[in-house]
């Protein structure tokens, strides 16, 4: 949608937190392996960034760890 959509809209399509989560740690993975930020857009809630954080924070701690 375009920003005028988006501000006339009467409700935002919520999406999946679980496929936000797998694509953002995807990104994570490769090829932005140095991405250090992470969220949505437009009808991210709680409920999406709780999910990210579930999912991606392994993979930062992968990182992070010794070796790595």
């Amino acid at each position: 949608m375009s920003h005028a959509e988006l501000n006339e809209a009467a409700e935002l399509d919520s999406g999946n937190p679980v496929e936000l989560a797998v694509e953002d740690a995807a990104l994570k993975r490769s090829p932005l392996r140095f991405l250090n930020v992470m969220g949505g857009c437009c009808g991210t809630d709680d409920r999406h960034i709780e999910q990210i954080a579930t999912t991606c924070v392994p993979i930062f701690r992968e990182a992070a760890s010794p070796g790595a």
